[in-house]
C-alpha cells in the first residue's frame, strides 16, 4: 500500500514561521501567512522541494538557509538556497548559495570567531564537511572533512562548557534512521572524537535522527529529533540534555508527546520534522520550521513516471 501511495502521490514540503514563549512551546502567529516560502518562491533553478531552514540574524537582517531540492537535467538533488527577511516574518526567497555534485540538505549554520560556518548533510561524499562564508552569506568555501564515513546524517553541533560537540545518525540502514552517535572536540575544526557512552541513542528511531538546531540557554541543553517510526518526518521532539561531561552522558524527554506535528488542514498536515528556534531580545523565541502534505500526482505526472519505469 504504500509503493502504490508514492506513485500516484507526492509530498509537498514547505516552510513556515512559528513563534513562542520557549522554544519548545511553538505556533503559528496569527499575523503570519504560513508558509513563507514553497518551491513556487525559488526563482533560479526548477525546486521540487524546500526543507530544512537554518536562520540567523546578522547586522539587522535575517538570514534563513534551506535545502532546495533541484530538478535540473540529468540530475535531481539538494542544493542550498538563501532567503531574507527584515522581521523575521516576511522573506524573500534569493538565490542558491551552495551547490556541490553530490546532494546536500540540513544547512546548520552557526557563528564561531566572528565568521560563520555551515555544516551541511553531505553523507553522500562520505563525510561531514564545514564550509566558512567568504564573504556571508553569499558564497561558501569548503574548510576541511571534520568526520569521514559512510553515514553521518544531519550533524549538528554546538557548544557547551568549553568544549565543542556533534550529534549525527550513523544507522548503515538508512531507513532505519535509529542510532544517534556523540562526538567532541576543543573547536569546530577539531579533531574530533568520539564520545565514550556513543550512541547515546541505539535502536530507536523516535528520537535518533536530528530535526533541527540544538539549544542551548544558561540552565538547559535541548536537541529535537525527526520521529521516523512510522513515516518519515512525522513528528518532532525535544529531548533536554541533563549530563554532558567528558565521560557521561544523559538526556530525557521534554513534556509528553511532540513539540511539532501534522495539523488538521493546510501546508502541514500530514507532517513537520524540523525546527531552528532562536531568541529574541524581548524574551520570545522565533522559529523557522518544515512540514509536508500528500498531493496526488496529476495525469500527466502519473504518465510519465511509468514511462519512465517501463524504460
Amino acid at each position: 500500500m504504500k509503493k502504490l501511495l508514492r506513485r500516484v502521490s507526492r509530498r509537498v514540503w514547505s516552510i513556515g514561521i512559528y513563534a513562542g514563549n520557549s522554544p519548545v512551546d511553538l505556533a503559528p502567529p496569527a499575523f503570519v501567512s504560513n508558509p513563507v516560502l514553497t518551491c513556487e518562491s525559488i526563482t533560479d533553478v526548477p525546486a521540487i522541494l524546500v526543507a530544512d531552514p537554518f536562520m540567523v540574524r546578522v547586522d539587522g537582517v535575517w538570514h534563513m538557509f534551506m535545502e532546495v531540492m533541484a530538478s535540473r537535467p540529468g540530475s535531481t538533488k539538494g542544493e542550498i538556497g538563501l532567503a531574507t527577511s527584515q522581521d523575521g516574518f516576511r522573506w524573500s526567497y534569493q538565490r542558491i548559495v551552495l551547490a556541490e555534485a553530490f546532494h546536500l540538505s540540513y544547512p546548520y549554520v552557526f557563528e564561531w570567531n566572528s565568521d560563520y560556518y555551515m555544516i551541511p548533510e553531505s553523507s553522500d561524499a562520505g563525510g561531514v564537511r564545514l564550509y566558512r562564508a567568504d564573504p556571508f552569506p553569499v558564497r561558501w568555501v569548503f574548510v576541511k572533512n571534520l568526520l569521514t564515513g559512510p553515514v553521518f546524517l544531519d550533524s549538528s553541533v554546538f557548544q557547551r562548557d568549553g568544549t565543542w560537540w556533534m550529534l549525527t545518525e550513523t544507522s548503515p540502514n538508512k531507513y532505519k534512521q535509529d542510532t544517534l552517535r556523540l562526538f567532541g572536540a576543543p573547536d569546530p575544526l577539531g579533531p574530533w572524537s568520539e564520545h565514550p557512552r556513543s550512541p547515546v541513542v541505539r535502536g530507536d528511531r523516535r528520537i535518533a535522527r536530528p530535526g533541527g538546531r540544538v539549544v542551548c540557554t544558561p540552565d538547559r541543553v535541548i536537541r529535537f529529533s525527526q520521529d521516523c517510526r512510522r513515516l518519515y518526518g512525522e513528528r518532532v521532539y525535544a529531548m533536554e540534555i541533563t549530563r554532558l561531561t567528558a565521560r557521561d552522558y544523559q538526556e530525557a524527554p521534554v513534556g509528553n508527546g511532540p513539540v511539532l506535528a501534522g495539523g488538521a488542514s493546510g501546508w502541514n498536515r500530514d507532517g513537520m520534522h524540523h525546527a531552528d528556534p532562536v531568541r529574541l531580545e524581548e524574551g520570545h523565541w522565533i522559529a523557522c520550521v518544515d512540514g509536508w502534505y500528500e498531493q496526488l500526482r496529476s495525469p500527466v505526472e502519473l504518465l510519465r513516471s511509468a514511462l519512465r519505469r517501463w524504460r
